[in-house]
């Protein structure tokens, strides 16, 4: 998954992930323990630049396959 999810350990704020292409940054800070069976995990994401960066890695996907299968007909 590496480029899709992130880590990260630093002390951080929602304005840290503005423009990071990943679509969530797990904050292994932040997360807590509720109870002993529960656990609250805390993940940040810049959502117009995360998702636009899934979307381009779609169209490199569509365009790779559709260049192979347009291969085997040749």
């Amino acid at each position: 998954m590496k480029g899709i999810l992130g880590y990260t350990e630093e002390a951080v704020v929602s304005s840290d992930f503005i423009g990071d292409s990943h679509s969530s940054i797990f904050d292994a800070e932040a997360g807590i323990a509720l109870t002993d069976d529960f656990v609250k995990l805390v993940s940040w994401y810049d959502n117009e630049w995360g998702y636009s960066s899934r979307v381009l890695d779609l169209i490199e996907h569509m365009v790779k396959n559709d260049m192979e299968v347009a291969g085997n007909y040749h």
